[in-house]
């Protein structure tokens, strides 16, 4: 509260109480009243607010309590001597009241104490638990003894420490991922380069060692390009060209690029996209990659003689967008994590899937910084990935501020 709203409070109270004790005992007691407790909250309030605005030079909380306490019974003890000095109350009545508040100011200061320990003692715990996450550990786990504000802060604590054991995890797979996908082009290269450079090789095998490489450098090009364009989609920093997308034309392109890659391995493809589906709001060179991802994907996951479907479809102020495929569809385990960075799902650890593992984690950041989702829906066979993009009116309905 301001120090403008503690006067206003301080008047009111005054007001009040002091024409109480008009109506009990008359106006010029009032008009006492009215004085004295105006001028005793005034001092009151103002050194409140001096001591609120240089608690940082008070130290503990301990002396904070103590001295907010002292503050309480001070302002008592002059209350109850200007009383007995302007309102004729005698001094041994005076000195009773004096000794009564003393005692309940001293009672007053323990019980603080006590609740102070209590208090410090639980931000004690937090401290010591913010300390050994800063250096490191991610094992301790904040408690309190209460169910106040400062439990509420351990549970945030805890949520904290959670999120960072989460993403550091993270990071080390990310940077495992990394490393594998690049020292396996890299020694091919390395050995190729030598193989090239040793005199003993002929001429149709060099021409040979060399489109090897050239096809190991083409694909650490891609892994490079795709973990550059993940990293600025997650940190906002690009320039999107936003307009109506006319999503039937993206994706009948979309598939016709495709068809053959399908054809090669004998997939089917099909796309049904009404004609009258409003246009989605959206930068069409970044979800014309959306669908590229995902069809690369059903394509890639489809046995011969399967097939792959884009379908599409409005949902409100939405439209829903939706590849799916008739291949071994997605591990029940591996569900949860397959927009992740690298993750392959089934056999990971002998990493011998194509691709890097960047274009579901791509198609989601591009999706999402449309105000879209993207996610698995069930199947009963096959892999189903929808998504879902605002129409250009949907777009509108989000920037307006409710008045």
């Amino acid at each position: 509260m301001s120090a403008r709203g503690s006067a206003l409070l301080v008047f009111v109270a005054a007001t009040a109480l002091a024409g109480v004790v008009a109506l009990a005992y008359g106006a010029r007691d009032g008009a006492i009243t009215l004085v004295l407790l105006i001028v005793l909250g005034a001092l009151g309030v103002l050194g409140a607010h001096l001591v609120a605005a240089r608690r940082g030079r008070l130290g503990s909380l301990r002396r904070q309590f103590a001295l907010g306490v002292g503050v309480a019974v001070g302002q008592l003890v002059v209350a109850v001597a200007a009383g007995a000095a302007l309102m004729f109350v005698s001094s041994h009545d005076a000195a009773f009241v004096i000794v009564l508040v003393v005692f309940a100011g001293l009672v007053a200061v323990r019980a603080a104490t006590l609740l102070a320990a209590g208090v410090m003692e639980d931000i004690d715990g937090l401290r010591a638990t913010l300390r050994a996450v800063g250096d490191g550990s991610r094992d301790p786990s904040a408690s309190t003894r209460s169910h106040d504000e400062l439990a509420e802060l351990a549970d945030a604590a805890n949520s904290t420490i959670a999120k960072l054991d989460g993403a550091e995890r993270a990071q080390r797979s990310l940077i495992a991922a990394v490393s594998h996908d690049l020292r396996t082009p890299i020694t091919s290269l390395k050995l190729l380069a030598a193989a090239v450079d040793d005199d003993i090789v002929d001429e149709a095998t060099r021409r040979r060692y060399l489109r090897q490489m050239s096809t190991h450098i083409t694909a650490l090009s891609a892994l490079i390009d795709d973990l550059f364009e993940l990293s600025r989609l997650e940190a906002g920093d690009i320039a999107w060209s936003m307009e109506q997308v006319r999503l039937d034309a993206l994706v009948e392109e979309t598939v016709d690029a495709m068809r053959p890659q399908a054809e090669a391995k004998g997939i089917a493809m099909t796309a049904a996209v009404p004609a009258e589906l409003m246009p989605a709001h959206g930068d069409p060179e970044k979800l014309q990659r959306v669908l590229f991802n995902l069809i690369q994907n059903a394509i890639r996951h489809t046995p011969a003689d399967g097939s792959v479907s884009v379908l599409a479809e409005p949902a409100g102020d939405h439209v829903l967008v939706e590849v799916s495929d008739t291949g071994a569809g997605i591990a029940a385990r591996d569900r949860t994590r397959v927009f992740e960075p690298f993750f392959r799902g089934g056999s990971e650890a002998a990493r011998t899937r194509n691709g890097a593992g960047l274009g579901l984690a791509i198609s989601r950041a591009i999706v999402e910084a449309h105000g879209g989702r993207i996610w698995l829906e069930d199947s009963a066979a096959g892999t189903r990935v929808r998504f879902s993009l605002p129409t250009s009116s949907g777009f509108r309905k989000t920037l307006v501020t409710p008045s």
